[in-house]
């Protein structure tokens, strides 16, 4: 029977991954509430404020992180143009730390700027949706190589598979943040918060291609 389950190709930390782990870290610095201890009851209850939207923006990019660490657990690849594509990802995570923690600190209030315009918004939107669809266009990309090196790296029929749903979600991901950039490209009026709303399409298209990964996997199963 082949096997069922997507096999570890990596089992130690390469050079790549530690570099790219440093990097991590480095942008979960950037986004913390308060880089120094507060020196009143009025200066923590500001930085208190800020919790909601570092909660968020924590979320997010452990979100990106598990994705990157799960690509290079499972392929191990560490040729040239996997390390070119890594490169531009971690510079892409890099720049954006900062529109992700200020457009999540407007979004939970704890940033109070009453003098932001439509124009700014739709900056910030476009600032924020070039990075979203550079990462995962880029994980897609990643993606696409390892699939196109699935003889060589010998995929099981379920690897070949869900790295097909991988890439196909990581596309996905990269399309919406398209549609927002549209968005706010092409929108000046209260329609703008449509860029922001739009991608709260992440959650059924993730159920949407994680159920088709499933039905995958169990027709896999009982093939063999």
């Amino acid at each position: 029977m082949p096997e069922l389950t997507f096999r570890n190709r990596a089992h130690e930390v390469t050079r790549l991954e530690a570099f790219s782990d440093i990097v991590f870290g480095f942008a979960l610095t950037l986004i913390v509430v308060a880089l120094e201890v507060p020196e009143s009851f009025e200066e923590l209850m500001r930085s208190m404020r800020g919790f909601l939207g570092f909660a968020i923006c924590f979320a997010v990019l452990m979100w990106v992180w598990h994705a990157h660490y799960l690509f290079f657990r499972r392929y191990g690849l560490t040729d040239g143009y996997t390390i070119v594509l890594n490169t531009i990802l971690l510079f892409l995570v890099l720049y954006y730390v900062y529109p992700l923690k200020f457009l999540f600190s407007l979004v939970t209030g704890a940033a109070h700027n009453h003098n932001i315009t439509h124009d700014d918004v739709s900056t910030l939107f476009i600032i924020y949706g070039l990075g979203f669809t550079g990462i995962w266009s880029l994980f897609a990309l990643l993606h696409l190589h390892a699939f196109r090196r699935r003889d060589e790296l010998a995929l099981t029929p379920l690897e070949v598979s869900d790295t097909r749903g991988y890439l196909a979600m990581y596309s996905s991901y990269a399309a919406i943040g398209v549609v927002s950039l549209l968005i706010a490209v092409t929108t000046r009026d209260a329609a703008l918060s449509f860029a922001g709303w739009v991608y709260f399409l992440i959650g059924p298209v993730s159920w949407f291609i994680g159920a088709k990964m499933g039905r995958a996997r169990e027709k896999l199963r009982i093939e063999n």
